[in-house]
């Protein structure tokens, strides 16, 4: 019995020991998805953030990682792409494609995260969108019909495979070449996962490069 006594202690001080370690050891600030997704542009490296208008943190993390996209290599790809998980998701997001399509987003999408976040706009359909998007200079009529368009409806399909296969729940979201997710919280912070960005894209050309020679 006694031996049983101690083998158990001894068992039991293992376990512990092992979830210590387990405790103590740094999580991954990313994951490394299992089937990687193809890049938009092959060739270059890719960065896409996925994020919606209605969200706080995307808001908050425009003005980081702005001055960050420009001042991109040429070699990397920098993508946008609306996350839409139903509702106002769905309708910012097709919102983004939208203007995206028209050759606009790059002039208004400062305004409407602004409109969205502090004059708390709901800029939930079509309407209330495109009168708007008319104090910014962006055609009513024109946006409307593209908006509705087959073109659009496409490109919503394509979006909202894309976020299934990055396997996202929340936004913002980094995607770097289809191979390495993470977000702002798992990275430290909105400095630390441009850092992390960085530091994943450095990889990716580094493998590159092996790979040519």
């Amino acid at each position: 019995m006694r031996n049983l006594i101690i083998s158990a202690a001894l068992v039991a001080a293992s376990l512990f020991g092992m979830t210590a370690q387990a405790a103590e050891a740094p999580a991954a600030p990313y994951v490394e998805l299992t089937n990687p997704v193809p890049v938009a542009v092959p060739g270059k490296i890719e960065v896409v953030e996925l994020f919606w208008y209605g969200c706080p943190h995307c808001y908050a993390f425009e003005p980081v990682i702005n001055p960050w996209v420009e001042k991109l290599p040429s070699d990397v790809n920098f993508v946008r792409i609306p996350a839409m998980f139903g509702g106002p998701w769905d309708a910012h997001g097709q919102m983004f494609l939208t203007l995206e399509a028209m050759g606009v987003e790059h002039k208004v999408h400062a305004a409407v995260f602004e409109a969205i976040q502090k004059e708390h706009k709901k800029l939930v359909t079509p309407e209330e969108m495109a009168e708007f998007l008319a104090t910014q200079g962006v055609d009513k009529d024109k946006f409307l019909a593209t908006f509705n368009s087959f073109a659009i409806k496409g490109k919503i399909v394509q979006a909202k495979e894309l976020a299934k296969k990055y396997e996202i729940s929340g936004v913002p979201t980094m995607i770097v070449n289809g191979k390495y997710r993470f977000d702002v919280g798992s990275a430290g912070g909105a400095e630390q996962a441009l850092q992390l960005a960085d530091k994943l894209v450095d990889k990716e050309r580094a493998a590159n490069k092996a790979a040519a020679n």
